[in-house]
């Protein structure tokens, strides 16, 4: 089969639309709500305590069994009716998020942060889990690629166009303008078809159990923890680097509209280039030599940040400074999608078809620490240490992920 109609078929399409609506709740949180809390006056630490209303991303895999023995509709079946579910409760939190002013309700703002997490959490388990169920092993590079550039599409609303709109009208119309953006996910969840699955865990309790009997027992208990230690450091450099990314822009001097139509526009396009060179590349390296390679580019993009903060902040902002940050943010971007893509395959690589939603539940929460626990250290660092100094630590940090490649995804093994 040709790369072009392996692009172009139905299960491909899934994966543009889900990573849509995977990828629009998850950016809200990372980039509209730092830059609403900022725009709002309050201090670094408390928007970088923030990281800790994004805890469901790491505890999902609690409620993930869940997913995997019970259907809320039989008539749309058990991986869409969850996704449908989830993603009406994604449409109403986000529309009531921005009906609340931070300086006044920050603790109905902080409940509903974590509620959007929530929700958004358990999308990701379910769609993670349909994904991984009608893409056959050879299309999950590929078919995972063009699932992390739909999703960093979706970041382009409330990263770009979010920020923009909120220079010229209300929060509160900003956050129902993004909240709408979740319809066209809904339309293809109704759309598409129920992938024919795995036989289903019998009861609740080997729904719990099994799946992570299968993991350890598939390669033994050391090469569990290694995978599991792997999938927890590859991104935590990179990830802190970028928590704070929308303050650092606008601490550099950078307006709304330059963060929302330059640095979020340039970021978007190397993310969706990065990825989808990493997925085409992975058709001939494979996945193991992909995270080599990815993840050194990834990790050296970092020293673009450290760069223009050693530049900056700027007094005035002119096409100069604007093409710097252009630059830096897009090789960074770069970086970030060819890591991204082979993580992502990666770890779908490591689950068991019967134990889908699970398995990978277990996979992405942990993936998902240094975004939800130490992202929110993020904020006392850069006080400590400055924003330079802070990035130079955030490289230093990529180095164990790369360490552990040679346990988990070694350069020969294909």
């Amino acid at each position: 089969m040709t790369i072009a109609q392996t692009l172009f078929t139905r299960r491909m399409l899934m994966c543009v639309a889900l990573g849509f609506s995977s990828g629009l709740p998850l950016y809200l949180l990372l980039q509209l709500l730092p830059a609403w809390l900022r725009s709002e006056g309050l201090n670094l630490k408390t928007i970088a305590a923030f990281a800790f209303m994004q805890l469901p991303y790491t505890w999902k895999f609690l409620w993930a069994p869940l997913m995997d023995r019970y259907t809320l509709l039989a008539s749309l079946g058990r991986r869409r009716s969850w996704i449908l579910f989830t993603q009406f409760a994604l449409l109403g939190s986000i529309i009531a998020l921005g009906s609340f002013q931070p300086a006044f309700d920050i603790t109905a703002v902080a409940l509903l942060a974590t509620l959007v997490a929530l929700f958004s959490a358990s999308q990701d388990i379910v769609i993670d889990a349909y994904r991984r169920e009608i893409l056959s092993d050879e299309e999950l590079g590929l078919g995972n690629s063009i699932h992390v550039n739909a999703y960093r599409i979706a970041g382009l609303v409330p990263g770009s166009l979010a920020l923009i709109l909120a220079d010229h009208m209300a929060w509160s119309q900003v956050f129902l303008i993004v909240g709408l953006f979740m319809l066209p996910g809904i339309g293809f969840t109704l759309w598409s078809q129920e992938p024919a699955a795995a036989s289903m865990p019998k009861t609740l309790l080997a729904s719990v159990v099994e799946p992570f009997k299968e993991f350890i027992h598939r390669s033994g208990w050391q090469h569990a923890v290694w995978v599991l230690l792997f999938i927890l450091l590859y991104k935590l450099g990179d990830s802190m680097a970028t928590a704070l990314a929308t303050p650092f822009y606008i601490d550099m001097g950078f307006s709304k509209t330059d963060i929302g139509a330059i640095a979020k526009g340039s970021g978007l396009v190397m993310q969706i280039a990065g990825a989808f060179v990493g997925g085409l590349w992975m058709l001939k390296l494979g996945i193991n030599r992909g995270l080599w390679v990815f993840g050194v580019i990834q990790a050296l993009a970092i020293f673009g940040f450290a760069w223009l903060a050693q530049s900056g902040p700027f007094t005035e902002i002119g096409a100069a400074e604007r093409s710097m940050l252009a630059f830096v943010i897009g090789a960074e971007a770069f970086g970030i999608g060819l890591g991204t893509a082979a993580y992502v395959a990666y770890m779908a690589r490591e689950t068991n078809p019967a134990y889908t939603a699970t398995q990978l539940a277990l996979f992405t929460s942990l993936s998902a620490v240094p975004r939800s626990v130490f992202n929110a250290l993020t904020g006392g660092m850069v006080e400590n240490l400055g924003w330079e100094q802070f990035f130079y630590v955030c490289m230093l940090l990529t180095i164990p992920g790369m360490v552990l490649l040679f346990k988990v995804a070694p350069w020969r093994a294909r």
